[in-house]
């Protein structure tokens, strides 16, 4: 059994970080899936597949792992620059604006 530990990324729909700071571990799916023939629902007998652990940090994901014997890889993320502006968002609609601002 394999299993993979990783930061999540960030939503593509938000600029937040929320949900990004936990370590996860996720299983490897052993078996492929299968469409059922008659209703067309995608499925499996791998149960692992379906659990996903939270950890707080990365050493205790691979503890977690080492205790119970499974086999794991890490995968590092690269660090992300904060994106934040000195005047912020009321800076667009700021009355002493240097120049034009149009959309």
């Amino acid at each position: 059994m394999r299993a993979r530990i990783y930061q999540p990324a960030r939503n593509a729909m938000q600029s937040g970080t929320a949900k990004t700071k936990n370590w996860v571990l996720d299983f490897v799916p052993a078996s492929a899936r299968s469409v059922d023939p008659l209703m067309g629902w995608t499925s499996s007998e791998d149960m692992n597949a379906q659990v996903r652990l939270r950890f707080d940090s990365r050493e205790a994901a691979e503890t977690y792992a080492k205790a119970h014997g499974i086999q794991y890889s890490v995968t590092e993320t690269k660090p992300r620059k904060a994106n934040i502006r000195p005047g912020g968002y009321g800076d667009n609609f700021a009355t002493n604006r240097r120049g034009v601002w149009t959309h």
